[in-house]
């Protein structure tokens, strides 16, 4: 085990030192709710074009996946920001990071149970989910650009 950590680039198991390595998980997990949402929406729009069942089927099943992820992406976020920032108030960027985040989230769990509760009755997709899937798409790319200034990857930061 001690081998892996210092692979890993760890030294012990400890929380922060865990939530703060080079890597912090909250990096790595926020890649896979923002792209299975974007092929969601994406097989959806095409299944809805060509009234193909098994686009929408696939569109379904990377929502929920994005759904189910969308939780311990928030989760890492907010313990990255008690741990790095050690609770600070939030202000700026940062701020308008995790509202979005926020926002995201709901935008991706509504756009799911949509998709959920038409399954289950049997019943055709809804034509008002397609706007609340481009929002939050639009939602998602905000949010990550702004992760992207936090981060340093897209400016100062």
């Amino acid at each position: 085990m001690t081998i892996a950590l210092v692979a890993l680039g760890l030294k012990s198991l400890d929380p922060k030192t865990v939530l703060l390595a080079k890597h912090a998980q909250h990096v790595v997990l926020i890649h896979f709710p923002i792209a299975l949402f974007i092929t969601a929406v994406a097989f959806d729009l095409v299944g809805t074009w060509m009234k193909g069942t098994g686009l929408t089927q696939a569109a379904y099943y990377n929502l929920l996946v994005a759904a189910l992820f969308a939780i311990p992406v928030l989760v890492t976020g907010v313990l990255a920001w008690q741990f790095q920032l050690e609770g600070q108030k939030l202000k700026g960027t940062l701020l308008m990071h995790l509202v979005l985040a926020g926002i995201s989230t709901v935008i991706i769990w509504l756009v799911w149970w949509v998709h959920f509760r038409a399954r289950r009755r049997s019943e055709a997709l809804p034509g008002y989910r397609i706007p609340i899937e481009l929002l939050g798409v639009l939602t998602l790319a905000l949010t990550g650009h702004l992760g992207g200034v936090l981060s340093g990857v897209n400016g100062p930061g």
